[in-house]
């Protein structure tokens, strides 16, 4: 059975005749302009679906709805125990189908069915979290007043009201559900646009929120391109934008957000130092370093993708790194060896290439990988590249693809002090055996989420978020759940 058949018998057991539809007012309809586009595997460049795409109207629709919902309480009239069962409800459907929704999300993205159930493993820790607050979001009281006239203060935690989520390829289910299982935790109601690259977990998604009993229009779901998540974001319909994304377009949706004042969240970009000690289990680094940059082919935000080791273990490192790349099976998503999938498009791979090739014509040395793979599909080899230089736009810029570029250093000041020089701040390591000294770095490193002896880890409880262009508010952990809520304080006459 070829590739694509497989692929198509996917979609269809997941989505069935939803696939060419959006989500609105718990219906599944059609684009009002009737307008579709194709979904592209990019493990081999074909055509595996169609879906809607929403306009204006669309998008009108879709905050109307929610709108409705929310102000006819079809979710808050619930109790939050209830709402909380409806939750954790998700959570044992995405667990039941989670091999559907893996074969899915790796169709969608290109991963590895393999880590794609580590995806959808998470989304289920995100819902069964969040159904475990919606019973546990309190205000406060409060004695106020003289003693001849006495005041009891109550404050009250509400929700928003209605929330756009816009969300991006490379991750979409869990970045789904970081967003959606805290706003409706907190009462919200949403509309929800996934990336145009990878549109059809999102629909999935949207069935099991209907089966497991959230009300029609508490989720609303419409897929399309730029233009959609553009008016989402400046429609005045809209009581907050959840945007996770590039900083460039993270700017644009704040400018979009300015016309209602409606509240913005924002994960961006991020360009995460990796800091290397002489002391440092250096087999240990090496392997937990290529992960931290390489998995998913490098197109997570938080990937570890400037490096920089102490002069003393420099060159034993970095060709460490380039070993357990060059051993990372690159495949299709079901080759059950593949560690590594393609890049999300072709667009992706050229971009990726780019970077690498302005990098060795400014003088950089690459160590391995360096080239895109042989045959269909968008793939490229994990690649390692030396004695680069802070200035360099390899260095400087976010690529979204498993390159890791490499610097020396002697002094750990300048070293920190390097590391910090960047708009971005979303996540670091330190890699060091004297556990004092990685305390220290990592408070004196500018980043939303530092680890030691290891670079991405973490879960539902653990607070992400961004320091300067790498975004706004926190989520995971009960951060996330104040960016869902609103405090309103209650005075009342007790004596008169």
């Amino acid at each position: 059975m070829s590739s694509v058949v497989t692929a198509e018998a996917v979609v269809r057991s997941a989505l069935g005749s939803d696939a060419g539809h959006l989500l609105i007012d718990g219906e599944w309809v059609p684009a009002a302009a009737g307008s579709t586009f194709d979904v592209i595997d990019p493990g081999t460049e074909e055509v595996v679906g169609r879906v809607a795409e929403a306009g204006t109207a669309d998008v009108d629709s879709a905050v109307a709805a929610a709108r409705r919902a929310f102000d006819e309480e079809r979710w808050l009239r619930l109790s939050s125990a209830q709402r909380g069962v409806v939750l954790w409800r998700v959570a044992d459907l995405l667990e039941a189908k989670s091999e559907e929704m893996a074969r899915l999300e790796s169709l969608d993205v290109g991963m590895p069915v393999s880590q794609a159930k580590l995806m959808v493993a998470e989304a289920v820790n995100q819902f069964r979290y969040y159904a475990g607050w919606a019973d546990k979001i309190q205000g406060t009281t409060v004695e106020i007043g003289t003693a001849e006239r006495r005041l009891q203060g109550a404050t009250y935690r509400e929700p928003v009201g209605v929330v756009a989520m816009i969300v991006p390829w490379n991750a979409p289910l869990i970045a789904m559900s970081m967003k959606l299982a805290p706003a409706l935790a907190a009462g919200c109601t949403c509309v929800l646009k996934p990336s145009e690259e990878a549109p059809l977990s999102a629909l999935a998604l949207g069935r099991i929120l209907l089966e497991a009993g959230v009300p029609a229009g508490v989720v609303n779901i419409v897929t399309g391109f730029g233009a959609t998540g553009a008016a989402l974001a400046e429609h005045p319909g809209v009581d907050k934008i959840s945007f996770t994304g590039s900083t460039e377009v993270g700017r644009k949706v704040v400018a979009a957000a300015t016309g209602n004042l409606k509240k913005v969240s924002l994960e961006l970009g991020g360009k995460s130092p990796v800091i290397v000690l002489p002391d440092a289990d250096l087999g240990a680094a090496a392997a937990g370093i290529a992960i931290g940059v390489f998995w998913n082919s490098g197109q997570i935000c938080t990937s570890g993708t400037r490096l920089f080791a102490h002069a003393d273990i420099y060159d034993e490192l970095v060709e460490g790194i380039a070993e357990q790349g060059r051993a990372m099976k690159v495949g299709y998503g079901t080759d059950p060896d593949a560690l590594l999938g393609p890049l999300i498009s072709q667009r992706q791979l050229d971009r990726v290439a780019g970077y690498v090739e302005g990098g060795r014509a400014a003088g950089a040395r690459v160590v391995s990988g360096g080239k895109r793979l042989d045959g269909r599909g968008f793939y490229y080899a994990p690649t390692v590249v030396a004695d680069a230089t802070p200035d360099m736009r390899i260095v400087r810029e976010e690529i979204f693809g498993p390159v890791i570029a490499a610097m020396s250093f002697t002094d750990l000041d300048s070293a920190i002090a390097s590391a910090n020089d960047t708009e971005y701040g979303l996540a670091g390591s330190v890699w060091t055996r004297d556990i004092a000294l990685a305390h220290r770095v990592a408070r004196r490193l500018r980043g939303g989420r530092i680890g030691v002896n290891i670079h991405r880890a973490g879960g539902v409880q653990m607070p992400v978020g961004g320091f300067k262009q790498s975004g706004w508010g926190r989520e995971n952990g009960p951060d996330a759940l104040e960016e869902y809520l609103e405090t309103k304080s209650v005075v009342m006459l007790l004596d008169r």
